[in-house]
Order: structure tokens, then sequence, then C-alpha cells
């Protein structure tokens, strides 16, 4: 079996997965300097775009193509990419058809798609310039079509603010702020079949825009005051359901807000997710991993429900920490002691499981985590 992956970067996550199954691993990126290139068995360096990859994958002769690529920009011109293989040459591609990668990819589309099948979201509203007729229960929520990572994402406070944003961006889409609980939850599919993972619990809301990142994340979500099972049940209905109607494949992630009573959409991200240390840590089921399953063409819902274990995880944000652990030798849980150091300088987080709370708190303590002052964790 041999299998192409598009992007390098997160190829650490996969590296040892596909040795172990003895799958041959052929790997294109576009930037000379990325890292783990020397991790796979054959490495093509091409230019941007779609291109190269779809020349390596005939030339390679390769049995399916696993994209890894975590931002958006690439996305559409992946679902094209995936009509062709497919289509044209027999060759799957772990993907989202361009259906489901262009609502998730412009946040307008996002928002038609939710009211059109009756989905929960804020409210919101088109604005620009013009504000005339227009009417805000301030805070609000200012964001532009396309983005991610926060950029392009602001919390007004007032008319000023408003206009100071406008004058920059021009328009924006106006959402009313919601106080309330951030959550992620996971949703893998393929060929029409799709299973949910675990709710991650980001944090509370910031009227400052504070991005999920650079939060302490735990999972599963636990929530004070409510029925936690029945919620987080709706929670993984609702993905379903969303990831259905879309005809999404390959690892997508749905963020969400709960708002006290309700659980209400925000976004559709059909691309491998910022929370999948935290969904692997706490239900034992690695996103990444599945998706060279389905390339091989063994992957099953079923399995992956009878493989579902349930643990308590939580990631912290460090910023840097010394350690030689961040590599891809250290991404099983099992063999890392309960704990994964991962991301890039300045910006890593280390992700910690435990078959309880108190053994969870246990390791972060022995780690000596300096955001464990900033915010309770259980």
């Amino acid at each position: 079996m041999k299998l192409m992956f598009i992007g390098a970067r997160l190829f650490e996550d996969v590296a040892l997965y596909t040795e172990k199954h003895g799958i041959t691993s052929v790997l294109t990126e576009s930037n000379p300097d990325a890292p783990n290139q020397d991790l796979a068995d054959v490495l093509h360096l091409v230019p941007r775009g779609m291109e190269g990859p779809k020349t390596v994958a005939i030339k390679e002769d390769v049995d399916g193509v696993v994209p890894l690529i975590g931002v958006d920009g690439p996305l559409l011109s992946l679902s094209s990419l995936k009509k062709d293989l497919e289509e044209n040459y027999g060759i799957p591609v772990v993907t989202s058809p361009l259906k489901a990668s262009s609502i998730a990819q412009n946040k307008y589309k996002t928002k038609k798609f939710l009211l059109e099948n009756n989905l929960p979201t804020p409210p919101f509203q088109l604005i620009n310039m013009d504000l005339s007729e227009s009417h805000f229960n301030f805070p609000m929520v200012l964001k532009q079509g396309h983005g991610q990572g926060g950029v392009g994402i602001e919390v007004v406070n007032n008319h000023h603010e408003m206009i100071e944003y406008l004058e920059k961006f021009g328009n924006a889409l106006a959402e009313d702020f919601v106080d309330g609980i951030e959550i992620s939850v996971e949703v893998l599919g393929w060929k029409g079949d799709h299973i949910p993972l675990v709710p991650v619990y980001k944090g509370k809301t910031s009227p400052d825009g504070k991005h999920p990142l650079f939060k302490v994340k735990k999972s599963p979500l636990e929530i004070d005051g409510i029925d936690n099972s029945t919620n987080n049940e709706m929670i993984r209905e609702l993905a379903l359901k969303i990831c259905r109607l879309m005809g999404v494949e390959g690892s997508a992630d749905l963020d969400l807000i709960f708002d006290g009573e309700k659980n209400l959409v925000l976004e559709i991200n059909t691309r491998p997710s910022g929370t999948r240390y935290l969904t692997a840590a706490s239900c034992n089921i690695n996103p990444l991993q599945e998706m060279v399953d389905m390339a091989t063409g063994k992957w099953k819902s079923e399995q992956v429900q009878k493989n579902i274990k349930d643990y308590f995880a939580m990631e912290v944000p460090v910023g840097d920490f010394s350690t030689k652990r961040n590599s891809y030798l250290y991404r099983s849980f099992e063999e890392s002691h309960g704990w994964i150091i991962h991301g890039p300088p300045h910006h890593q987080r280390i992700t910690i499981r435990g078959e309880t709370k108190k053994s969870v708190l246990k390791i972060a303590q022995s780690l000596k985590l300096p955001s464990l002052i900033e915010e309770p964790l259980y």
C-alpha cells in the first residue's frame, strides 16, 4: 500500500502509524524549509498549488491521498483535486468535496447554510459603512467572510469601534456577542459514513476576543449546573446532522457556544482541527490516523465506535517548554507517560491524559505548568 500525503507540517502525527502498518509514504511539500520532510519514504518538493501533487500522485501510482493541511486557503483547490483524481484516475482523496468546503470556507455561506436548515446560530447581520438603518446590541463580534485563527475577528463595544473596524475592512458580518462556553467537536466521515467524537471545552467567551489557542482546554466537555451527558450527546447529534447535510469527508470540526440554555453553531471547518490532540487524549481516536485508514479502504464508523474510550484530558498553552519530547517519536499517550507536547516554538502546548481528573492534575502539577495559575482546571 502506497499513500501520498500533502503537507509536511502535520506528517509527524502519522509517520509512525504508516510505518507500523507497512504503508509506503510519499510526501509532497512546497516549502523547502518545512519540518518533518525526512520522515517520509519518498519526498517531492513541488510548487504551490495542486498541480504538483496531482502529477506526483499519478506518477507514483499511489493508492490514496491524505491532505495534511490545517489552513483554509487551499481547501477549495483540494476539493477540485479530489474530484479530478477520484473521477478520472480512481485515486481516493481524503478531504471534503466542493459543496462542503465552499460552505465551510466562507462565513457568509456558513450562516446561510445554517439558517436554511433551521440550525441554531447567534443572530447576525451583514453591514457596511452605511449604518443609518442598523441597530446593534453591543458588544458585537465582527468577522470577515474568510479567515481563521482569529484573523479579521474583533469584539466591538460601541459605534465608534465599529466604524474603526469598517474603515479597515469595508464590511463585516456582525454577530451578537454570546456570553457562554466555547466548544469544539470533531467529526469523521467517509463515503457517507460519519461519526462525531467527543465535545471539547475551550473556555468562556471573552469580550477581548482572546483565541481558544491561548486558553486551557478540557475534554470531555463539562458545564456546571446541567446534565452533561445529555448535552454532550445533543452536541454530537447536531454535529452529525450538519456533516451529513454538507457531505463532509475526512476530518472536520464544529465550533459552538453554549449560552446557558442551548448550543449555537459558529463555524464548520473541513480540515484537521486544532483540538485533535485533546480529542485523541480523551477518546483514544486520532483523527489523522483515521484519515489514513480511510485512504486504505478499511475505515468504518462502527469500528471507531468500538475503539472509543473514556479518559479525562486537558491542554495547556506553554509557549516554550524545554524538552526533547516534541517530536514524532512521542505522539502516543501510552508511550509518553500520559502527556504530549506539540506545536512550533513560542506556541507549544501540552496535552495530558488520565483515567481520572485527579491523575490529570497530578501530571500537570509535576510538570509545573505556568498556565495552571491563571485558570482552575477541574
